[in-house]
């Protein structure tokens, strides 16, 4: 079926990225870098240290081990991995011992299968944390989206920035999960359950989510859960906040777009409009909240400044509080937008999301 061409040129900022990309590595750099992304033994990783009370059998009681504590800290919000746990295998190793790994995911609710990269932080491991839970940074990648998340590339920087920003005392210390975005490499698909087509709105908002709570120590509410990406993945991500306040409570969105522009909406305006960071800003502002905090990056050398902006000054009032971040002589690719993160951005979703509680003693 013809589909016609999208408004937008996002798809083309994203093949211009991939050849600069390609060229500033060179030929030798170029190499390494595949098997940077590719990296890593392949074998397979558990993560985190179960509590004593916890059990062997994806989080169910056995009859020879005590049930674990639903308030593990005291804090009720504090949800430990619900199971059934999945099968990961490492794909690259940070200098701090850090694990980046890979699992394949069938969605229960959107009926997607994808791949998903998980990395935690140190601290996750440690004794005195291993009954709290983690603030968990779902990270999205921009153009295609699929089959990899480049988020899941180590030297992009984004794990070692938060192990450096966490040893500042300037972040949390995220759990860090990274899907594919789109179902194929053909068309964007907005982070959204468009009809016709896979739900990647779906996807994205509830079986990521239950994939995460099923394997690490989560917290139940909001408070412990973000979004962020670049390009389209900027816009899924804060999409999906404005539409799920009460999942969701913030997003680093960096040199995004405003408002969807999939080709493949065409005749499926109601929809569309039901996917609409204006129209969903505004009925956040109308209903009085719940509060969203969208944190918008944007470097000096690209476009796009201008339209987040204008969304700011119409829909930044009320329960939506939004700040934009200029990344001076940033570009839009992944290295400037870590960059960004460092020189405050993370900062700035630490203070406004819960950070784990060590054991007291």
């Amino acid at each position: 079926m013809h589909q016609d061409p999208p408004r937008r040129s996002r798809r083309a900022i994203w093949i211009s990225a991939v050849v600069a990309f390609a060229l500033l590595l060179g030929g030798g750099g170029f190499a390494a870098w595949k098997l940077e992304w590719f990296s890593g033994d392949g074998g397979s990783v558990s993560f985190g240290k179960a509590p004593a009370s916890a059990t062997p059998d994806a989080g169910k009681p056995s009859p020879d081990t005590p049930s674990a504590s639903p308030t593990p800290t005291g804090d009720p919000d504090v949800l430990l991995p619900t199971g059934p746990k999945s099968d990961f295998k490492q794909t690259a190793k940070l200098d701090d011992g850090t694990i980046i790994a890979k699992t394949r995911l069938a969605g229960a609710k959107s009926g997607f299968e994808g791949d998903v990269w998980v990395w935690t932080p140190k601290e996750y491991n440690e004794a005195k944390y291993e009954k709290s839970a983690f603030p968990v940074l779902i990270a999205l990648p921009g153009g295609n989206g699929f089959p990899s998340n480049y988020w899941a590339d180590r030297s992009l920087g984004l794990q070692k920035a938060i192990s450096e920003g966490v040893q500042a005392g300037t972040s949390l210390p995220f759990i860090v999960v990274m899907p594919v975005l789109n179902p194929d490499s053909k068309y964007y698909y907005d982070g959204a359950d468009i009809p016709g087509q896979p739900k990647m709105g779906t996807w994205i908002a509830e079986d990521v989510p239950a994939f995460t709570k099923a394997n690490f120590r989560t917290y139940q509410s909001r408070d412990g859960w973000a979004f962020m990406g670049s390009s389209s993945g900027a816009f899924v991500g804060m999409k999906t906040v404005l539409q799920y306040p009460d999942r969701f409570k913030a997003v680093i969105a960096s040199g995004g777009e405003i408002v969807p522009d999939s080709p493949l909406w065409k005749g499926h305006q109601a929809e569309m409009d039901a996917n609409n960071p204006e129209k969903l800003a505004k009925k956040l502002i109308d209903g009085n909240g719940p509060e969203v905090y969208i944190n918008f990056q944007v470097g000096t050398k690209e476009t796009g400044k201008e339209r987040m902006t204008k969304f700011q000054q119409q829909y930044g009032k009320g329960p939506v509080k939004m700040t934009i971040r200029d990344i001076q002589n940033g570009e839009h690719n992944g290295w400037h937008y870590v960059r960004g993160m460092k020189e405050g951005s993370l900062e700035w979703i630490s203070k406004v999301l819960k950070g784990p509680k060590p054991q007291a003693g």
